[in-house]
């Protein structure tokens, strides 16, 4: 079968060499491919194509202002932070407007379900990324970019982050006192720490701790080590990032374990997770239950199913799906998170499911120009807050499957890509919100779409 030898050959998956690009493969397409596959499209898929470049506009309508608190706030940082834009709206109404603001911009396409909201709506943010700045007489501080500025807000208590990572940041702030640590200054480009990130296994309770430094070298590294390891010996992992760039990347390309394994393993629904510093993993464990729960749900698997899980980051909802369905295939462009893919299907042997390193869109269309008939059954897309890329789209209409599962944290970007799918042969039939990020505007939302039959 084409498809399955294409997508078993380990060509795909390369060593990691920069995170978040894509290594030197002699199996992906060159240039006179793409373009080969470009104009194999077609006629209808290219009017379907112009109608999706028609239709990509949107106004943003969803992150729309909240009334701001006209007393005290619960967090002091919240005005200058701007994250958490209702924490100081009780909890069920914050849910009220969520299902409100959601029912009225999806009543185009269907019904919206009750939201699913969190028991303990505080403190739930699993991975914690601090910036790093310094105040009057050089004194390191850390926190987080201004809403749409680079200016750092200085944040000691964050009220959704997890509490132990909290603790960490201020220790390594007063050990980079100590150690006479500079903290990295943006507009002049000198100073040594430029970020901190750390990641929680909820259900493991390890700790990684990454920081982020311009220099491979941490002057007094062992003393410092020894200190920090003391303070927290809850710390599993301590992992050295050198991003010597002026970019605005977080991580750079080249990392150093100074103790543990470099990663994280977390459990979630009965399987095992690596989680390296760059792979994406949901930030809110607890409720990314009750989204994969929600998957499966709408999924309605019978067993038979061949699946597709684009954007699969770790392979989390593509390994959750995997009991329930006859094969499932996930494709992902972090060669990080390939290579925990992988290594976490091995771990909770998982025998069918494999994982593409390759952009989304681009391995969809070369499925649609082989044309197999039958090849995916659902396609289940999990992407960015800035949606579904057109090629994406022109190659999921091609695909032509019969369910699609899409799951959005972007209610603005969801209902620009439904009025592409919807009026190009599927139907929405449900949506479902759950509340991945309670104290913000942002709600994550899984969707149901099906293949009208004709």
């Amino acid at each position: 079968m084409l498809l399955s030898k294409k997508i078993k050959t380990k060509d795909h998956i390369q060593p990691l060499k920069k995170t978040g690009t894509r290594t030197k493969d002699s199996t992906k397409p060159s240039k006179e491919r793409l373009n080969h596959i470009r104009t194999q499209v077609s006629k209808g898929t290219q009017d379907q194509a112009s109608s999706i470049t028609q239709e990509q506009s949107s106004n943003a309508t969803w992150n729309k202002d909240v009334p701001p608190c006209k007393g005290k706030s619960r967090c002091p940082c919240s005005r200058d932070c701007g994250a958490c834009q209702m924490i100081d709206i009780p909890y069920q109404e914050q849910l009220q407007i969520k299902q409100r603001r959601l029912s009225a911009l999806l009543k185009p396409f269907c019904s919206v379900q009750p939201i699913i909201g969190m028991e303990n709506p505080l403190h739930y943010r699993a991975k914690v990324h601090a910036v790093m700045t310094h105040g009057r007489g050089g004194v390191p501080l850390a926190g987080t970019y201004k809403e749409g500025t680079h200016e750092v807000v200085p944040i000691e208590n964050c009220l959704i982050e997890e509490e132990r990572a909290g603790k960490i940041i201020r220790t390594i702030l007063q050990l980079m006192k100590d150690f006479k640590y500079r903290a990295y200054d943006e507009d002049n480009g000198y100073g040594l720490f430029r970020h901190i990130l750390i990641r929680v296994g909820k259900e493991s309770g390890e700790i990684l701790v990454v920081l982020v430094l311009t220099s491979p070298i941490l002057p007094s590294k062992n003393h410092f080590v020894r200190a920090l390891r003391a303070a927290h010996p809850e710390i599993t992992s301590l992992v050295l990032n050198i991003n010597d760039k002026r970019t605005s990347m977080v991580l750079g390309e080249r990392e150093k374990i100074l103790f543990g394994k470099g990663a994280i393993t977390d459990d979630l629904m009965g399987m095992h997770f690596k989680i390296s510093p760059a792979s994406f993993y949901q930030v809110n464990p607890t409720q990314t239950v009750q989204l994969y729960e929600t998957v499966l749900s709408l999924g309605a698997f019978r067993g038979t199913e061949k699946v597709l899980d684009c954007y699969c980051g770790v392979g989390t909802i593509g390994m959750i799906v995997s009991p329930h369905v006859k094969q499932v295939w996930g494709v992902e462009l972090n060669a990080a998170a390939v290579r925990d893919a992988t290594l976490n299907a091995r771990e909770n042997r998982i025998s069918n499911i494999r994982f593409v390193k390759e952009d989304a869109g681009v391995f969809m269309q070369r499925l649609a120009v082989e044309n197999r008939a039958g090849a995916i059954d659902v396609v289940i897309m999990d992407p960015p807050r800035s949606g579904a890329t057109m090629t994406f789209l022109r190659a999921l209409l091609a695909l032509s499957p019969s369910k699609i599962l899409y799951v959005s944290c972007n209610p603005d970007t969801l209902a620009r890509d439904l009025k592409v799918l919807t009026t190009h042969g599927y139907r929405a039939l449900c949506a479902v919100p759950v509340d991945m990020f309670p104290q913000t505007v942002h709600v994550e939302t899984v969707m149901e779409l099906q293949k009208w039959e004709r």
